[in-house]
């Protein structure tokens, strides 16, 4: 018998979900958003087993009436409306997923995962995502942790603007990785760190990047390795030059657009456009003893836009959507928790790559 899934919403990364897991055969699938254009849009590429509705997702009742039935609910919705689906799955006893990076949302799912009989996963994207499993990985073959470095960075094949830089996914989530605050753990202490800050460089495969903070990229991890890390960070990949005229954009400014985010969205969606030609970077970098040894080890992976049964899939919407297809599949087939909350970290990286989904990070 097919699970019952049912995917709110219906956008960029949306579109790339339906595709993986209507053409796996095991998923009878219904996606709701509100934009009647993007509905048409699913409608046209005819994935098997997909339904649409046409719906309200920011109304608590609605959700709820969309959600009971099924076994699985993943939210593909901006960040805000994070809290309103989870608290409906949890009431219609589903399975929630999530792709959000927003930290406060982050937190509303947690409270609800307490005591519920149904698992909560929030976070199943690529940053925060896959690059939590990959770094845990790294870092569980250390007898003792010194450093742990995330780096991961969407960036367009060809970048031909000022800011070398493409819309690959969505705004809003992008804007609340330069504005938010970002978590750390520096010298063994939490901390807060600001967003834009701390640049640096560095060269793969011939190409020059710079890297800087950014939020939400840590998922939980900082939770998980509390005392056992001293320093514990994660930075955003961008091609040089991309972060001083976002700061300046955001802080420098005399009005400057950190307050006023839906200028700065209209302004990026207006000028920056999107391209289906972009490059996935995911860096990780771990540092510490083992067998009485400093020693240091490295996971550098490259992922690309390529057709996915016949339709062309961006590398952000391929990685995303891999994500949180992957942690459905592990999840329905018992390798994870089925109960409760389930962090990035919980999951192997050997089973992620051996999924049918997580196999396209493994390519």
């Amino acid at each position: 018998m097919k699970t019952k899934l049912i995917l709110l919403g219906a956008g960029k990364i949306g579109d790339a979900i339906l595709n993986l897991l209507s053409h796996s055969g095991d998923y009878q699938l219904t996606v709701a958003d509100r934009d009647p254009q993007r509905l048409a849009h699913v409608q046209a590429m005819r994935f098997p087993d997909v339904a649409v509705v046409q719906a309200d997702i920011a109304d608590g009742k609605t959700v709820l009436e969309l959600i009971d039935g099924h076994d699985v609910s993943l939210s593909a919705c901006p960040y805000f409306l994070t809290p309103v689906i989870a608290a409906a799955a949890k009431k219609a006893g589903s399975h929630y997923f999530d792709l959000t990076e927003d930290v406060e949302s982050t937190r509303v799912v947690k409270q609800l995962a307490e005591g519920a009989f149904t698992a909560f996963m929030p976070q199943c994207g690529l940053a925060p995502g896959f690059i939590s499993i990959v770094a845990n990985d790294v870092a569980s073959r250390f007898d003792t942790l010194r450093d742990v470095h995330m780096r991961v960075g969407a960036l367009p094949t060809f970048p031909s603007n000022a800011l070398k830089y493409n819309l690959t996914w969505s705004t809003d989530g992008l804007i609340n990785e330069y504005c938010n605050p970002c978590e750390a753990i520096v010298d063994g202490q939490l901390r807060e760190v600001s967003a834009l800050e701390e640049v640096e460089h560095f060269s793969l495969d011939g190409i020059d990047y710079e890297a800087f903070n950014t939020s939400g990229g840590l998922g939980t991890l900082c939770e998980s390795l509390a005392g056992k890390v001293q320093n514990l960070n994660y930075k955003t990949v961008r091609y040089p030059g991309h972060r001083d005229i976002i700061k300046m954009l955001v802080r420098d400014l005399q009005l400057g657009l950190l307050d006023r985010r839906p200028i700065l969205k209209e302004v990026l969606e207006t000028a920056i456009p999107i391209t289906r030609q972009d490059v996935v970077l995911v860096f990780t970098s771990v540092c510490g003893m083992r067998e009485g040894r400093l020693e240091q080890e490295t996971y550098a992976k490259k992922i690309y836009s390529q057709q996915v049964n016949g339709q062309l899939l961006s590398a952000i919407q391929i990685t995303t959507a891999a994500g949180i297809c992957t942690m459905v599949d592990l999840v329905m087939q018992g390798k994870l928790p089925k109960a409760g909350l389930i962090r990035q970290e919980q999951a192997k990286l050997s089973d992620f790559l051996d999924n049918r989904f997580g196999r396209f990070y493994a390519a």
